[in-house]
């Protein structure tokens, strides 16, 4: 089993090469699959640099197109066998990819996410957005008639051949809510574990915010209701 490890990266200089290392670090046969959405504080530099080592492939964009259109690059060129999501920053912990894939390695799902709200340790921050949180995994689960308890989580691993049937239209973060409605019409075997989130605040370079959150309401309906 060869894992593709597909990182959207967006101006961060300052995590890109310790989120990779903690990668590279985790003992399963992979691939890492970089895609930089048009960075402007010298990610971009750092990432040339990297550009064909062994297990790492860059692909660069020449403008800024959001982390949807960055995944919807990277998942062109995987060749593994599963497919995980890893943001640049260091929020979530590549430790966790072997409790991700167990259920898909034991023959008993397509898709799986790691949910933040089962239990795994995580920083204490903001409660308004883990209200919005709550109130987009609910609205997603009223539409998917799933019951999932993180619909926006950064971590979903992904068979590869669900990935390349499935088409991505949303450039943003419109993404989440998108792959969760398809992936459910699909009638994937879906599953969540649950995984550690160490989050940071906008001082420290969170980039998610309000408009996001409307956004995700209009992509839950219009690809939860419609297709």
């Amino acid at each position: 089993m060869k894992l593709s490890v597909v990182i959207p990266v967006f101006n961060e200089k300052h995590t890109i090469l310790e989120i990779i290392e903690k990668v590279r670090a985790v003992k399963i046969p992979k691939e890492i699959i970089l895609v930089d959405d048009y960075s402007t504080d010298g990610t971009r530099e750092i990432l040339k640099g990297l550009d064909g080592a062994a297990d790492i492939r860059v692909f660069f964009h020449d403008k800024n197109c959001g982390k949807g259109a960055a995944l919807r690059e990277g998942f062109r060129h995987v060749a593994g066998d599963v497919v995980v999501v890893q943001d640049a920053d260091l929020e979530y912990d590549p430790e966790d990819y072997h409790k991700l894939l167990e259920p898909i390695l034991r023959g008993r799902a397509d898709v799986v996410f790691g949910s933040r709200f089962m239990g795994g340790p995580h920083r204490v921050l903001f409660f308004w957005h883990y209200v919005a949180n709550q109130i987009l995994t609910l609205l997603s689960n009223m539409v998917t008639d799933l019951n999932l308890t993180d619909m926006e989580t950064c971590y979903k691993v992904f068979r590869a051949d669900i990935i390349r049937k499935l088409t991505i239209e949303q450039n943003r973060f419109g993404f989440e809510p998108e792959v969760t409605a398809k992936v459910a019409r699909m009638r994937c075997r879906i599953y969540e574990v649950p995984i550690s989130y160490w989050g940071r605040d906008y001082e420290e370079g969170k980039k998610i915010g309000l408009k996001d959150a409307f956004s995700a309401v209009y992509c839950i309906l219009r690809y939860g209701l419609f297709g």
